[in-house]
């Protein structure tokens, strides 16, 4: 059954604390927020949401959004996430129930780069490992195993927005950067900054000295990135001499390589010394205890997911959340949808004193067209529209109209769109945004 709203979407749920300035944020958009203080599990977040009505769910990386959440909240309509990674929600079931999930890929960018940069640096001049030493009283001033990363060859695997900062940063640095990305237009952007392609990553890592780590757990394709790196962490620096530092960090995704493969490589001594900030298994809400995979082994360096955790990233992440979504609610702008990365859609400049009809839907043949023909047939006017089709299976339609449709005229549009392209399923969603003259 089709999620249909009739009035602006005004109800929200905030999960895993984000900062605490998002509500006022929200207020200035016209959306309540309802905050829950303990990290809920499945059922309890089934239950929140149900019970507050929420239709906007703002949330982290934590608390999985799972099929049964989806298909048990009919009111929900966007999952906002404040971060950048999206596996924590299962984005077919939302798809499928034309639930749409939004993130935020710029606002913790540096204070990630930050983090990546400072490892970088530590674990060439095995600062960690010596800090340990100096609170035990014994004094090493010995040179040897200590690098600096000018002139080093940094490997950065991911050319998205933070392995681009990353890059540059490194550069002023003084070194040499190479990287691996399968997309093409990753690639040209790589390419034209005067960086270094590697075509496979085996070719990247041994042909430097700092491997850097900033993919997402699924490429661009919907391939899983599961455990791709095992077979090549062995191999960093393998083609450099002896000076070269062999330092691997991960601060992007914990199913990227196994915890048995980073320690093997470590302790044969084809990584020197390595910083993971994501597990592959990280503490589940109300997990009474979690152990450190690596915490028999000094030379890897961990921290609890801490990339994005500053005090000036998480009110930056706050602000554009609430932007995105206040964009969304009043005029069914798209911006940071994970279904279609970097893709924006917005009639705002035309819709003002008009009404907005927004649409997920299926993208089976005719599915479009019986959008336009309900239009029509309502005898309201199509005053412009602007549609996307997404590789997950759905499409987003805004279309201006100069009336707002009725109740039984929607109704109407979700059967006729079920007819022509023979699928129930055809209409996910549809919110009728009646957009004022003046405000917004």
């Amino acid at each position: 059954m089709a999620r249909i709203a009739m009035q602006p979407l005004s109800r929200a749920l905030v999960v895993e604390a984000p900062h605490a300035s998002l509500e006022h944020h929200l207020a200035a958009h016209g959306i309540t927020a309802v905050r829950v203080d303990k990290v809920p599990d499945e059922n309890a977040l089934i239950d929140a949401l149900r019970r507050t009505g929420a239709q906007l769910l703002f949330k982290r990386s934590r608390v999985p959004v799972t099929r049964a959440v989806v298909e048990a909240c009919p009111d929900l309509h966007a999952v906002q996430l404040c971060c950048i990674g999206d596996d924590s929600v299962d984005k077919p079931a939302c798809a499928d129930h034309g639930v749409l999930v939004l993130n935020d890929p710029v606002s913790n960018g540096r204070s990630v780069v930050e983090l990546a940069l400072a490892h970088m640096i530590a674990l060439s001049r095995k600062l960690y490992e010596t800090d340990v030493a100096m609170h035990k009283s014994e004094w090493d001033k010995s040179a040897s195993g200590r690098y600096e990363v000018l002139g080093k060859r940094l490997g950065v695997v991911g050319l998205g927005n933070i392995g681009r900062q990353v890059a540059r940063h490194a550069e002023q640095l003084g070194m040499e950067i190479w990287f691996h990305d399968n997309r093409e237009v990753a690639q040209e952007v790589g390419v034209e900054l005067g960086w270094r392609k590697a075509a496979t990553l085996s070719d990247l890592f041994r042909s430097v000295d700092l491997v850097t780590v900033h993919a997402s757990a699924f490429d661009v394709f919907g391939k899983d990135n599961a455990n791709i790196l095992d077979p090549v962490l062995a191999e960093l620096g393998a083609d450099r001499d002896a000076t070269s530092p062999r330092v691997f960090l991960n601060l992007a995704r914990g199913n990227l390589h196994s915890t048995e493969a980073l320690l093997d490589a470590v302790r044969s001594g084809r990584i020197a010394h390595a910083a993971v900030d994501v597990f592959p298994e990280e503490p589940s809400p109300g997990a009474a205890k979690w152990v450190n995979p690596y915490a028999d082994e000094p030379r890897i360096a961990c921290t609890p997911h801490i990339g994005a955790a500053t005090e000036e990233a998480q009110p930056r992440i706050a602000r554009r959340v609430a932007h995105t979504v206040g964009n969304f609610v009043h005029w069914g702008s798209l911006r940071d949808c994970v279904y279609g990365p970097r893709v924006s859609l917005s009639v705002a400049d035309e819709a003002r004193g008009k009404t907005v009809l927004a649409v997920v839907h299926g993208t089976q043949r005719g599915t479009k067209k019986a959008v336009d023909d309900a239009i029509f047939e309502a005898e309201a006017s199509n005053l412009g529209s602007t549609h996307r089709d997404f590789d997950i299976g759905v499409a987003y339609d805004l279309a201006v109209m100069d009336r707002p449709m009725t109740l039984a005229e929607l109704d109407r549009l979700v059967s006729r769109a079920a007819e022509i392209a023979h699928s129930p399923n055809a209409i996910r969603a549809i919110r009728q945004i009646v957009v004022p003259a003046t405000g917004w």
